[in-house]
């Protein structure tokens, strides 16, 4: 079995959710949770202790004394003993728990970007399956101002110092490891998906029963020899879980294609309300990545979204996440 998932792949085994009906009321639980649940940070930052770093250390001596390349590293080349456990709780709160937490505390300033980028992939293998997160089959992301015009609604705006709107990956789960900072902005921002349907529900029911119908979705320039775009559910409910996907520039931009008819009033509402509800302050839980952060999120539970940032003049000291998407079922 192949040791990480195609893009396509991935793809599929996240967009393709149990259904099997439209709910009729709220969703209570952990993951339907609002910002002033949040007052402390602690309730969702894990520390990492110097007994697991000195884990994650002596795991990739481990793998490095034995010639195991990044891509050929699999998790028994990863021996955690101790933090495995630990690990297996934070996919527990991923996928039936809030649905995000932060890891806090990897020493990359210490380790480099090479170390660091094999221990976050070891890392990552022990949550679930990594995957391939763009058509060149680019497993570790670098999210990382590129030059890009952040005014084009059609770059892909990770490569660029600009806003990002409220997103999911097209992965089970994101991790972001922040190797450097910027030198102001650049604040990560999450919102419960679950809150944000409650929300919809309770002020336009009519809106929120359109997620549950095919909304389509542009591919932008990755779409290859395939079609420009498809379509996809936003929200799919079963066994009491919502599961949602949704990606405001990438459905909102399909309507460039000429045979796309522009939106419908109700279309343009469901867009507009649904993005306001998430923007909401007594929703959306802001947050800065410190270096050494790894912000973990749940892609069915949680959209995330990025303020603008300005880097520091020295290219060496430029903002620089790395990326991972990762399967966990």
């Amino acid at each position: 079995m192949a040791r990480h998932l195609s893009f396509e792949e991935q793809a599929l085994h996240y967009l393709v959710r149990p259904h099997e009906q439209v709910p009729a009321g709220p969703i209570a639980g952990p993951v339907a949770w609002r910002r002033d649940d949040f007052d402390d940070e602690r309730a969702w930052t894990l520390e990492l202790s110097a007994s697991s770093v000195a884990e994650l250390e002596a795991a990739h001596d481990h793998a490095r004394a034995r010639g195991v390349t990044l891509r050929e590293l699999r998790t028994e080349d990863f021996p955690l003993p101790q933090l495995a456990a630990q690990i297996a709780a934070w996919r527990d709160e991923l996928l039936c728990g809030r649905g995000f937490l932060v890891v806090r505390g990897i020493p990359v300033a210490d380790w480099g970007e090479e170390k660091s980028s094999f221990i976050y992939w070891g890392i990552g293998l022990h949550l679930g399956r990594p995957g391939a997160q763009n058509a060149q089959e680019d497993l570790l992301g670098h999210v990382i101002a590129a030059g890009e015009d952040a005014e084009n609604v059609y770059v892909r705006r990770y490569r660029t110092a600009g806003d990002i709107a409220y997103h999911c990956d097209l992965a089970d789960a994101v991790g972001l490891l922040c190797l450097q900072t910027a030198r102001s902005g650049g604040a990560s921002r999450i919102v419960s998906s679950v809150s944000v349907f409650n929300v919809l529900q309770q002020r336009r029911p009519d809106l929120a029963a359109r997620l549950f119908e095919p909304v389509l979705i542009d591919r932008r320039d990755e779409a290859g020899s395939g079609p420009a775009y498809v379509p996809v559910f936003p929200c799919r409910y079963a066994g009491g879980q919502l599961r949602t996907f949704y990606h405001s520039d990438y459905f909102r931009s399909v309507v460039r294609h000429p045979d796309v008819p522009p939106f419908t009033p109700e279309q343009q509402a469901l867009f507009d309300t649904y993005e306001e509800i998430a923007s909401s302050p007594e929703l959306c839980l802001e947050m800065q990545f410190r270096r050494g952060d790894l912000q973990l999120v749940s892609n069915h539970l949680v959209l995330h979204a990025r303020t603008a940032y300005e880097d520091y003049p020295d290219a060496a000291r430029k903002r620089h996440l790395l990326r991972l998407w990762l399967s966990l079922t």
